[in-house]
């Protein structure tokens, strides 16, 4: 499946439209995790889990669950797992999910970049520059 093909799914039970997906600067993003001391990081896992939701039109996925299970330690390993298994749905194997979630837990970071390199490619399929 190409990236044009992917940005042109059509919703799966969701308010999401193609022009949902939310481009966001990396630097803007190290900027805000920096000011806010990293609560940021919070509200860029539960956008980024409904946008991924929206992608691999998964209706049973539940970003908001996964998001308060941050909060409970364990629990964390699920809400990564489950980010991971959306991601890897989405993007199709692209990566191995179980490195995606390694990547969880010892150096989330590169996840981070991942997997916002990947929906910002989405954003902009399609746009003027």
């Amino acid at each position: 499946m190409t990236e044009q093909s992917m940005a042109q799914q059509p919703p799966a039970g969701n308010s999401y439209s193609t022009t949902s997906i939310k481009y966001r600067s990396m630097g803007m993003q190290i900027l805000l995790m920096i000011v806010t001391l990293g609560f940021y990081s919070v509200y860029w896992f539960l956008v980024t889990s409904r946008e991924l939701q929206y992608l691999a039109q998964d209706s049973d996925a539940s970003p908001e669950l996964w998001t308060v299970l941050l909060f409970i330690p364990f629990a964390n390993f699920y809400s990564y797992y489950k980010h991971s298994q959306l991601y890897d749905k989405w993007n199709q194997g692209r990566y191995e999910i179980w490195l995606v979630f390694i990547l969880w837990i010892f150096f989330s970071p590169a996840v981070w970049f991942l997997v916002q390199s990947d929906l910002n490619k989405v954003a902009t399929v399609g746009r003027p520059n």
